[in-house]
């Protein structure tokens, strides 16, 4: 399973704008670049998942630290 490196903030931004995204795929049925909201699909699944590969590779974690 992968690491969790992604913050409650940061969570809730990626879902609700994964969701806003494929909401816009739906919406924009006579859009040209219509295919392109599906990026949304990367924030939604990063945020439900709470990991995120690129945060990963780049050593980077929202996630609040824990206490010793």
């Amino acid at each position: 399973m992968l690491k969790k490196n992604v913050g409650g903030i940061d969570r809730i931004l990626r879902i609700v704008v994964g969701l806003a995204l494929i909401a816009g795929f739906f919406l924009n049925a006579d859009a040209s670049y219509r295919w392109l909201y599906l990026i949304g699909i990367v924030p939604l699944a990063t945020g439900l998942m709470s990991s995120c590969p690129l945060y990963s590779i780049l050593g980077l974690s929202t996630c609040p630290l824990k206490k010793a």
